[in-house]
């Protein structure tokens, strides 16, 4: 069996230059600004949480007793 050289078929020669493409260039909705939005998402979220504890613990610093 010997390697003819055929005209690449136009589909898939397009889809090739694509897959190449999205994995380089970011754009809205990638993969790593879900990733960046998610994380952002999360210290937003524990923060608020320890700041709802450090408020509501803030009057039992006397043993409990205001």
């Amino acid at each position: 069996m010997s390697r003819e050289s055929s005209p690449p078929e136009k589909g898939t020669e397009k889809a090739a230059n694509e897959a190449e493409t999205l994995d380089e260039s970011p754009k809205p909705g990638g993969k790593r600004t879900r990733q960046i939005v998610t994380g952002a998402a999360i210290g937003v979220g524990s923060a608020a949480l320890v700041a709802a504890l450090l408020y509501a613990n803030r009057g039992r610093k006397n043993g409990g007793k205001s």
